[in-house]
């Protein structure tokens, strides 16, 4: 037996008659399963779209981290199914919808990743939610806020989040304006794309239901634009006594710098948007002035699943010293408890087919104990969004720290 062992060591799988006889040899002898090569199981794969480049790359590198610390700690635990390892495939968005769909397509079909985590931009994600409704994939958001991402009226949904959601926010940010800073009058400056759409409807809806407030008027704006005097000017006529903000970084920089040379010296209570990116230094001396809301935040006294995941982060980004390194920390602490809640699905499941993952994760029965919270069937049939309005902080930043308000 030793022999024949040596031959095919020798010669290989050239020969279909030795490995044959090898094989049955080592049935019918009983050589220990230990001598033959073991192959390592197959990796369950995931995805990762999101804008890797350009303006929000930061909030991308924040979902990467987050996602990173997870897949480490469950690799670390021996994987799942029996030992199959995570392995995480990313994709740029580029924050271009067509360019996110191009990539979802690539994931689903080319890599058979069993889920993709992503969608910083609420118009990629809108533009994902249905092609991943359509090829029956989960579609895990962990940062964009649009209302119509999850609650798109598919059913069966593939689509699930663990981020804000906009009704929801909208509600938060009202209820801010008027209990910090008194405000009954505020206005809507909001950037002209679907996310501004979907905080419209979600503002006038949480205005409808706020007796305290009365949007003064609203105002919309371009991505491109860099004076915001015009708009800021007619809500200031009409009486405004604080600015509600939906806008990502770069706009909403212009917005605070055109703010100040008015002298407005307005309160703004903004969505999360400008906590993607370089706020501090394109909005200047003024990006503090910015009360903005948040899922999670590392200041503090931390959780026990806080305490691991910081010191976890030190350990792998040694840029990374305390919480006031951690930039974009909604990223991070979303995508972290994310993968985590996907992975519960899995093993629950028994399987990584995406009907039965999807069916897990709307009953999921094994808590979780996450940064942000403890889940405990945190989805359902008629709700994918395992966060909701006691889930929010309020933040602004210090220098180029996010610091809490409160």
């Amino acid at each position: 037996m030793t022999n024949q062992i040596a031959q095919y060591r020798a010669f290989g799988p050239r020969s279909g008659w030795l490995t044959r006889r090898l094989v049955l040899s080592v049935v019918l002898l009983g050589v220990p399963a230990l001598q033959i090569p073991a192959y390592a199981a197959e990796p369950i794969k995931i995805g990762h779209v999101a804008a890797l480049s350009g303006a929000s790359a930061q909030s991308g590198e924040a979902i990467t981290r987050g996602l990173a610390l997870a897949i480490d700690e469950i690799n670390a635990k021996g994987g799942l199914l029996g030992g199959r390892k995570l392995e995480l495939i990313q994709r740029d968005d580029e924050s271009s919808p067509p360019k996110g769909i191009v990539a979802a397509r690539e994931l689903i079909s080319k890599e058979k990743v069993v889920a993709i985590f992503g969608g910083i931009d609420t118009p990629v994600s809108l533009a994902i939610t249905p092609l991943a409704n359509k090829e029956k994939s989960i579609f895990m958001g962990v940062w964009a806020a649009g209302t119509g991402i999850t609650r798109n009226g598919a059913t069966p949904n593939y689509v699930f989040r663990v981020s804000a959601v906009d009704a929801l926010v909208d509600i938060k940010l009202l209820d801010y304006a008027a209990k910090k800073f008194g405000s009954k009058k505020p206005g809507l400056m909001l950037i002209n794309n679907p996310w501004g759409e979907s905080n419209q409807k979600g503002l006038i809806d949480a205005d409808t239901a706020n007796a305290a407030v009365e949007i003064a008027g609203i105002e919309k704006f371009e991505n491109n634009d860099v004076d915001m005097i015009p708009q800021l000017t007619r809500l200031k006529e009409k009486g405004a006594d604080s600015i509600i903000l939906v806008v990502n970084t770069p706009p909403g920089a212009q917005v605070m710098k055109s703010r100040e040379r008015m002298g407005w010296t307005v309160p703004v209570v903004s969505h999360w948007g400008i906590s993607g990116g370089r706020f501090p230094e394109l909005a200047g001396p003024t990006a503090g002035d910015a009360h903005f809301v948040q899922t999670y935040s590392f200041f503090g006294k931390l959780s026990p699943a806080g305490e691991r995941v910081l010191a976890a982060l030190k350990a792998k980004y040694p840029a990374i010293k305390g919480p006031e390194d951690i930039f974009a920390p909604v990223g991070t602490a979303n995508a972290y408890d994310a993968v985590h809640l996907v992975a519960l699905a899995i093993t629950e499941a028994g399987d990584t087919d995406a009907e039965k993952v999807r069916v897990a994760l709307e009953g999921l029965k094994t808590p979780f104990e996450g940064l942000i919270k403890t889940y405990k069937q945190p989805f359902s049939a008629d709700n994918h969004d395992a966060l909701g309005p006691d889930d929010y902080v309020m933040v602004r930043y210090d220098g180029n720290k996010i610091v809490p308000t409160q």
